[in-house]
């Protein structure tokens, strides 16, 4: 069963970006052979941590979306944790949320009244009044 997964990593703040698109392409293509898709990939940059994590205060943020099964998410988690310069990673499943949101979103549009429409026309205009 295919399902969307939102997968979001730190990787050290010193890392450059050609290993950064490397390590993005070896996750994709680790995905892709797992039976699974890549949808989207957001690199949010460099930003403080809340806390110290490995002695970094820094890190830089890759968000992926990703629709598979368990197995490939699996798999990817499995090579996250293995990954040296990735300091923390966190999977959250997005699927059910989309439909939540879509249910309400019609309901929304369902309860919403249609715009008044203007009065037509008829050619002929009211009679001036007279004192």
């Amino acid at each position: 069963m295919q399902r969307t997964y939102e997968v979001m990593f730190i990787v050290r703040p010193d890392m450059p970006e050609e290993e950064i698109e490397k390590l993005v392409s070896t996750l994709e293509s680790q995905v892709s052979g797992s039976g699974g898709t890549f949808k989207n990939v957001e690199r949010m940059g460099k930003r403080r941590l809340a806390y110290v994590v490995r002695k970094f205060y820094e890190g830089i943020y890759v968000l992926l979306t990703v629709e598979g099964g368990g197995e490939a998410i699996r798999e990817l988690e499995r090579r996250l944790r293995v990954t040296e310069p990735v300091i923390k990673f966190i999977t959250v499943r997005v699927d059910e949320e989309q439909k939540r949101m879509a249910k309400i979103k019609a309901l929304r549009d369902a309860k919403r009244k249609p715009a008044p429409q203007p009065a037509a026309e008829t050619g002929t205009e009211p009679a001036p009044a007279t004192a």
